[in-house]
């Protein structure tokens, strides 16, 4: 059966000037409440500001008690993976084996660019360091002594607690073009982008399970998700002024640009069911609804289209 799972505003609440973290919370146990199966937070750290997920996830995980969480996505490139491996083993063991961990590139914009920058880390080689920083993740994840010599030198190195699940939290890969299908197939447990239509998903998650039997892995335990981001609304014009003022308002791009880089609805909540639906019938069985503003609104309407599904 298909899961749903619910982004929390971590950026929006910062853009706001609300930086508090308990309403998150709220919202948290609010949506896990109305039957949602994961919740998640984004990751960005001058880019587009917001709550560190993994420290917000703990909490999160300490409220919660069946809700899968998960980052969406968090940038390995951007952190120390010995760090890393703790933290998110650590994080694991709080949430009792709840944990997805969404990883991704970043998409090549002047404020992320400025972003890696800030960090100490040469853009142009984020994705051979989020490989190996995630090969040395799952190295960690064992609980047994590891010698490493590449861009980071671990000798005899062990990190504690190992996560809760034997080998640590599955990782999906946030890539929607060609590149990034090879590489979820290659490496990684899940395929979670933004990109593709209804139309064009069942031919690209079949090239991720292509990729991973290429590589002598098992092609049918690939998950497949799909992030997509919602205003519902009845009245159809007024959604998607909504949604074109949120993606503008949330990267500051034209919001042209960005309904040209990431999969969104606006509308009634009987063509939101019907859109969400098509994903689920091309092959997604793990849904993240993020939503434009109006949180408490969106999460009942999700919640009752969910239920109508029978999810």
């Amino acid at each position: 059966m298909p899961k749903l799972g619910y982004l929390l505003p971590t950026r929006e609440r910062v853009m706001e000037n609300h930086h508090e973290t308990g309403s998150l919370l709220a919202l948290a146990e609010r949506a896990e409440s109305l039957g949602f199966d994961s919740i998640w937070v984004g990751d960005s750290v001058t880019a587009r500001p917001r709550h560190d997920p993994l420290t917000l996830l703990a909490a999160v995980a300490a409220r919660t008690r069946k809700a899968g969480l998960g980052t969406a996505v968090l940038l390995p490139a951007l952190r120390n993976p010995v760090l890393l491996a703790h933290q998110v083993a650590t994080v694991d063991r709080i949430s009792e084996g709840r944990l997805i961990l969404g990883i991704g590139i970043a998409a090549d914009m002047p404020a992320i660019r400025r972003e890696f920058e800030a960090m100490g880390v040469p853009f142009e080689k984020r994705v051979g360091r989020m490989n190996e920083a995630m090969r040395l993740c799952k190295a960690l994840w064992t609980g047994k002594p590891v010698d490493w010599n590449g861009l980071w030198k671990v000798t005899q190195g062990t990190v504690g607690p190992t996560p809760h699940r034997p080998g640590g939290p599955p990782i999906w890969f946030g890539g929607g073009l060609p590149a990034g299908r090879e590489r979820t197939g290659r490496l990684y447990d899940g395929w979670f982008p933004n990109l593709p239509t209804p139309e064009e998903y069942p031919e690209q998650i079949e090239e991720v399970r292509a990729a991973a039997r290429a590589a002598g892995r098992d092609g049918n335990a690939i998950e497949g998700a799909m992030y997509l981001t919602l205003a519902i609304d009845d009245d159809a014009a007024r959604a998607d002024a909504r949604i074109d003022s949120y993606l503008a308002h949330y990267y500051g791009v034209p919001a042209p640009a960005m309904r040209a880089r990431q999969r969104c609805f606006a509308g009634p909540s009987t063509g939101a069911a019907a859109w969400i639906k098509s994903y689920a019938d091309a092959g997604a069985r793990h849904l993240m609804l993020r939503f434009a503003g109006d949180h408490e609104r969106h999460l009942e309407v999700a919640a009752r289209i969910k239920r109508d599904l029978g999810w």
